[in-house]
């Protein structure tokens, strides 16, 4: 009797030393289990993550035309600074040979921004809208951008960067100044009927173009050759000299390229109802008589040190519409249907009135803009 109770107290311990070590295996199975579930959980979140592309946003795309180094480049510094997105490329042509590097600018965002194979410069000549052709060329290669932004290297930004981006997004139009030219002396005939007269627009350089008109002067192969056939402009009379008679120069066209081209060949491909017809850099022009205009031509005002006020920036931003003589039109600026500054950029700035303005922070690079676009 006492043996067989023995035989089934070990028999009771034996069973329950098995289901301790059952529950025990269960118990670790479960955990390991768990574990690497968590871990290839964790390991696809994690190549799903990586899959995902990130979304950038589009860009702007700064096409500056130089001589030499950028002389505001710190400006513009100031200005590249309120991205933080990076929302922006940066594109210089200046003379062949010419480097941005840290001798010549003392902006990160400049070094190396010059292309490889710009070409020499005159103005007035053809080599001007040839050299905006190259700056395009470059930037179209960046499939992000999608403005492109014609500057000079005398041009300064008036509002920080987050208003200026804004500002150009909020349109799929291009921003080119462009109105009939109806005065004589600018048409050549010549270009007839490639280029028809009807066709013939005038307006300021620096424009604004979508990433659809850029291609197009880009790709532009009829109208271009034309232009450097017979877009020249006259000798220009501030040249003479007290014993020197000049030339009967009365049957030249005075035909300046680069404020001719892109509004002429928008205009000859039927597009100027895909552009805002004024361009957002001011420039300020020389009131001379009809007697001084002969004999110096017409120039841009150049601010100096005195003249680099809060006030004269003020009143850049404060003019709303701009009036067309030849069209008898009033081009009253507004930006999502809703009125707003004509200018954006402003030109023609020496290095200490930029300077000026930078540090007396007249320019509001540095903080928000109060107003909206």
């Amino acid at each position: 009797m006492g043996l067989k109770l023995m035989r089934r107290s070990n028999s009771q311990k034996s069973q329950h030393r098995w289901k301790i070590k059952v529950f025990v295996m269960i118990l670790l199975g479960f955990f390991f289990g768990t574990l690497v579930m968590e871990t290839q959980y964790s390991r696809i979140r994690m190549l799903a993550l990586l899959s995902t592309p990130t979304v950038q946003k589009p860009k702007i795309a700064f096409l500056f035309i130089a001589r030499n180094r950028l002389p505001l480049d710190i400006v513009w510094d100031a200005f590249f600074q309120g991205d933080e997105e990076n929302k922006f490329s940066i594109f210089v042509h200046s003379r062949p040979g010419f480097l941005l590097n840290k001798v010549t600018t003392r902006s990160a965002y400049f070094l190396n921004r010059q292309i490889n194979d710009s070409i020499q410069v005159d103005w007035g000549e053809a080599s001007m809208i040839q050299a905006e052709r190259i700056l395009l060329q470059h930037a179209l290669m960046d499939s992000l951008n999608e403005r492109f932004v014609f500057l000079s290297d005398s041009c300064i930004p008036l509002y920080n960067f987050s208003y200026t981006y804004d500002y150009i997004m909020s349109t799929p139009n291009s921003f080119v100044d462009s109105f009939a030219d109806t005065k004589e002396g600018r048409y050549n005939p010549k270009m007839d009927p490639l280029i028809p007269v009807q066709s013939w627009r005038k307006g300021s350089q620096w424009a604004v173009l979508n990433r659809k008109h850029a291609d197009i002067v880009v790709k532009d192969e009829r109208l271009f050759p034309m232009f450097q056939l017979h877009c020249k402009k006259k000798p220009l009379p501030e040249f003479w000299r007290d014993q020197y008679v000049p030339p009967d120069t009365s049957k030249i066209h005075n035909c300046i390229p680069d404020e001719h081209y892109v509004q002429t060949l928008l205009a000859h491909e039927g597009l100027e109802g895909e552009i805002t017809r004024r361009t957002l850099t001011h420039t300020s022009w020389l009131i001379l008589s009809s007697k001084e205009r002969e004999r110096k031509g017409w120039h841009p005002v150049t601010y100096k040190l005195a003249d680099a006020t809060p006030m004269l920036i003020q009143s850049i931003k404060d003019i709303d519409n701009i009036y067309y003589e030849t069209e008898y039109r009033r081009e009253w600026c507004t930006s999502k249907e809703k009125p707003a500054p004509c200018f954006l950029f402003a030109r023609k700035f020496t290095r200490p009135a930029a300077l000026r303005l930078l540090n007396m922070s007249a320019l509001g690079l540095y903080h928000e803009e109060t107003s909206n676009v």
